[in-house]
């Protein structure tokens, strides 16, 4: 772990830009980097914060095939949606780029020649997949099959999302084309691969002996897990339409390999924005007193960990990560976020619902933050985390304090008189915070430093609480002005230690204040953060209530969702073979009455009925039990194929069946037509 580096350069995960951002991305990425880049602003560090839309995914051709438009519209689309989505909730990157920009394609071009003329690389012609009815050979998630190592059915060719394996196409079992349906074939292709086996001692080296004890156990327990497994050569190019060109002769018609490609974009980014600040990039990736940090998901701790370092390692040049702080999953609502199954909370669409409640959301994800485990999003706790922890205890303090002041004073910060204990342990119990929530910070432990800073307003309640300004102002005025003098430098605190944070909150807190120029050192040193004789401005909600009605939308909006995705995934029974009139007209059905009806013994599923077809009344034996009672079923207007052969079930003769199907979400139902004045034993047909 480096210590006082003398620059930081911070990445956040660069998002595909084949839809947009949802909470999962904020709670795993965004939000943690934001926090941990704008506390080093705070610190007066030399901050590269970077990031940029990853346009070159698989995921994005396919995106493309199925709204039927081009590559290049979809990464438009999205890019634009995502990028504003950033700003409106205040990610504050210090440049937000594209692996699509003539500056990307040059800096990964360069970098995979450079490694190329130096012989990094293994060429090798290999099988792989191919879907011969599309005619074009099958990359990453253009196929789908059995995970070799879960049985997920629904593992991709580059990953099992279940278990979270890195896979190769070839690896799956019944694998499956997402292009035709089609199962594909084995085809020889010439490749580029990155021997990975070659770094194995420099893996155990750096992170299995450098990284045991500063990061965290489910990153270095997946890289121990792929290193003791045996590291193996991975291909670095792809046969694709859509990509940067392979820049060496006779690799026409292939393209960079994704994950290749995606984590130079840090550099490329880096490049970018150096230029537009008039520095030079190059310290910021190349400099060894630069600490450099990557922000991800789970789903990535192997490209970030162990494949993009090689890479480092063997061009030579670079520093590599000194952490790679991942976090696990979020969940919604009890089941995995799913942007192909639209089961998320998309960003865009939150700040259209709840404008000017971004630090909510910010706050609702990093007091849940899934850290160390999986953890889940619930609308309801959403609505709890706002209205009794924000809005009752942040928010409850600083309007307490506020009020107060303009109503005693005018908005004119009092001039203290002698200070209790009470009033000093106070003050010197708020000098403590800047460096604890400072520590949790630098340990990445985001949810225990929301926390500590909760804590500040805690403080400041329990102190006014205890004090009672609002009965000593009668009893005695001159107290009073030491107490909303004491309380006022906690608000003052809040202002500032909530920016990494809540940094709307502490803008509109900084304008309720009138302050600013404070800073997190002054707050650990200074007992006078707001002078007397300053003047403050009036109180304003921080943090609304937010009402049942508004929550409960969303919980809508979400069943739809589920329905919808019952519907969209019934399987329609393909039609049988084709029957001659003649057959047909041999049916027999009509509609009857269910007179009576009692559970067949010993069975769970059949009931046995008795039905007045219009021709006689007979004994049907269905299998219906999970669904109906036999109370529900009498009276019950039913269609029967009357002219069926018996059949003894049980020992009861069955003499007939009744028609029933199944709706999109799992019901059963009778199929009847309207029967509305039609008579028992009225022919169907």
């Amino acid at each position: 772990m480096l210590e006082n580096p003398k620059r930081y350069t911070i990445t956040a995960a660069l998002p595909y830009t084949n839809g947009p951002i949802h909470i999962g991305h904020l709670a795993g990425v965004y939000v943690p980097s934001d926090i941990y880049a704008r506390y080093l602003r705070l610190q007066g560090k030399d901050v590269a914060f970077i990031c940029g839309s990853d346009e070159h995914g698989v995921a994005i051709s396919m995106k493309a095939k199925k709204e039927g438009i081009t590559p290049q519209q979809v990464i438009d689309k999205y890019d634009g949606i995502i990028r504003q989505s950033f700003i409106d909730f205040g990610i504050s990157f210090d440049n937000y780029s594209r692996t699509s920009s003539e500056i990307h394609h040059k800096t990964a071009s360069e970098f995979f020649r450079k490694l190329y003329d130096n012989g990094d690389f293994i060429e090798e012609t290999t099988e792989q997949l191919y879907d011969a009815k599309a005619d074009q050979f099958l990359a990453d998630r253009f196929v789908t099959g059995t995970c070799p190592k879960c049985a997920n059915e629904d593992a991709y060719g580059d990953q099992c999302e279940k278990c979270g394996s890195t896979l190769n196409a070839t690896d799956l079992i019944n694998p499956k084309s997402t292009i035709t349906g089609e199962t594909p074939i084995l085809k020889e292709t010439k490749h580029w691969f990155l021997p990975l086996n070659r770094y194995e001692d420099f893996l155990k080296e750096w992170v299995l002996e450098g990284h045991k004890s500063d990061w965290k156990s489910n990153v270095y327990g997946q890289v121990k897990s792929w290193v003791d497994g045996g590291l193996e050569p991975r291909a670095v190019t792809r046969d694709l339409d859509w990509g940067i060109d392979v820049p060496v002769e006779g690799a026409e018609g292939k393209k960079l390999y994704v994950w290749f490609d995606a984590p130079i974009g840090y550099i490329s980014s880096t490049k970018e924005w150096a230029a537009k600040q008039g520095k030079d990039w190059e310290p910021y990736w190349k400099d060894a007193d630069t600490k450099l940090v990557h922000f991800i998901g789970k789903d990535n701790i192997v490209f970030h960990c162990i494949i993009f370092p090689a890479m480092l390692k063997a061009e030579g040049s670079y520093i590599l990560p000194d952490n790679v702080p991942a976090n696990e999953f979020l969940n919604l609502e009890g089941n995995k976020l799913s942007t192909s199954k639209n089961w998320a909370v998309w960003l865009h669409e939150y700040l259209q619902d709840f404008p000017e409640k971004q630090d909510v959301l910010r706050y609702a994800l990093t007091a849940n933050a899934p850290e160390t485990k999986d953890n889940d999003f619930t609308w309801k706790d959403f609505q709890a985390r706002n209205n009794s922890e924000l809005a009752a205890i942040f928010g409850n303090f600083i309007n307490r304090v506020i009020v107060l002041t303009n109503k005693y004073y005018d908005g004119i910060v009092p001039t203290p008189n002698e200070f209790s204990e009470g009033d000093l342990q106070a003050l010197t119990e708020l000098k403590a915070y800047p460096s604890v929530i400072a520590s949790s910070i630098e340990r990445y432990r985001f949810r225990e430093a929301l926390s500590e800073l909760m804590n500040v307003a805690r403080l400041g309640n329990k102190y006014l609480t205890e004090e009672e300004p609002w009965k000593m102002v009668k009893e005695n005025p001159e107290r009073v002005k030491t107490q909303m003098y004491v309380a006022l430098q906690i608000a003052t605190a809040l202002q500032v230690l909530c920016e990494p944070f809540l940094p709307f909150t502490s803008e509109k807190l900084g304008k309720m204040l009138l302050n600013e120029g404070t800073t997190w050192n002054d707050v650990a040193t200074k007992s006078d953060l707001l002078v007397a004789n300053h003047k403050i401005g009036q109180a304003e909600i921080l943090f609304a209530q937010i009402e049942d009605a508004e929550i409960q939308k969303q919980i809508d909006k979400l069943e739809a969702t589920k329905t919808a995705n019952k519907i969209e995934n019934e399987t329609v029974t393909p039609q049988k073979e084709t029957t001659s009139f003649e057959d047909f007209a041999k049916i027999d059905l009509r509609i009857g009455t269910i007179i009576e009806a009692e559970k067949m013994p010993k069975a769970n599923k059949l009931l046995v009925l008795k039905v007045d077809t219009g021709i006689d009344v007979r004994t049907i034996v269905s299998g219906i039990a999970e669904h109906f009672t036999p109370e529900e079923v009498i009276g019950k207007k039913v269609t029967v194929l009357v002219n069926l052969a018996p059949r003894a079930l049980r020992g009861v003769e069955s003499e007939g069946m009744l028609l029933l199907t199944n709706t999109p979400d799992g019901k059963l139902v009778f199929v009847n037509p309207d029967t509305d004045g039609v008579s028992n034993g009225a022919v169907i047909g």
